[in-house]
């Protein structure tokens, strides 16, 4: 079955984890309002991720700490699905301006959602139609491959992970590479460029790969890959060769580079998709690394003019 042919309710419901804020928002915008707000009745406010990583914020908040599990804060929600939070401090809320702080952030967290499902839904429609559309002159192509990469699809490669856990094989290694950046590339030098930094990752992640290993494009810019039965050190000296790969690569516009995350599936109780889901954090993590890195900004920021 192909991508396409999943109905449009149960892609919905799928694709809105794959989605992050970055994904759905300019955050500049989403301050520039933070920014009013606070401006008009002295509230500090801070949004994160659905992890709790800092995407903007209007007041200090170096010292605080996001809580997103025990302590939430106002949970922004898309689809059903939460994509980030809200914290603020009041304690510098202009005398008898407090309830006009609340209805008002109450106001703008509604509107950030309802601008996310008409984002999220309009992108996924989008992406639906071509799809269909694609199968439809084509017949079989995309039932397993993703049209642009070659890896694995996202439904397919889900297929492969149910057959996976049903095959109890343990241990497996479960990576996560995320391309940073890619938005950047998007930005500066188009469509095409950007896809095109998504087929040289994907080419990376092939080359690297072992002929056991699963590849799958299960996002945008996301892929998730599968070791099974790993040996020792294999799957971390695997992220290390294309994360060098990548930070080798020389080009006239595109850096390209990935966030990698590991961990792995030692019970065969345990789901891969909930293996995958540890890794990701495993990736942010790592993602923050990178971007703090002076010479990795340096490098992506050299063919820009």
């Amino acid at each position: 079955m192909g991508y396409g042919a999943l109905p449009l309710e149960k892609r919905l419901k799928e694709n809105i984890r794959n989605y992050r804020l970055s994904n759905l928002y300019q955050v500049e915008t989403l301050k520039g309002q933070m920014r009013l707000l606070h401006e008009l009745t002295g509230i500090k406010i801070l949004l994160t991720d659905r992890h709790g990583e800092k995407m903007a914020a209007v007041g200090n908040f170096a010292d605080f700490t996001p809580e997103v599990v025990g302590e939430p804060g106002r949970k922004l929600r898309v689809a059903n699905r939460t994509v980030g939070h809200v914290y603020t401090r009041e304690e510098e809320v202009v005398a008898g301006k407090e309830r006009l702080a609340a209805d008002f952030l109450e106001q703008l967290v509604r509107m950030w959602e309802r601008l996310g499902e008409e984002v999220f839904w309009n992108r996924e429609s989008a992406v639906y139609i071509d799809e269909m559309e694609l199968e439809r002159k084509n017949g079989t192509v995309g039932e397993k491959e993703d049209v642009l990469t070659g890896l694995f699809n996202k439904t397919y490669f889900k297929e492969r992970m149910k057959a996976m856990d049903e095959s109890e094989i343990v241990p497996v290694a479960a990576v996560e590479a995320n391309i940073n950046d890619w938005k950047f590339a998007n930005d500066h030098f188009g469509d095409e460029e950007s896809d095109r930094l998504i087929r040289i990752v994907a080419q990376i992640l092939k080359e690297e790969a072992g002929e056991e290993y699963l590849l799958g494009r299960v996002d945008g810019d996301v892929f998730h890959i599968i070791i099974p039965a790993p040996e020792d050190g294999e799957a971390e000296d695997y992220m290390e060769r294309i994360q060098k790969r990548c930070n080798d690569y020389v080009d006239t516009k595109l850096t390209p580079s990935v966030a990698v995350g590991l961990m792995y599936k030692s019970n065969v109780e345990e789901k891969l998709e909930d293996v995958f889901a540890d890794a990701e954090y495993r990736m942010f993590e790592n993602k923050f690394e990178i971007k703090q890195d002076p010479t990795y900004q340096a490098r992506l920021h050299k063919n820009v003019k």
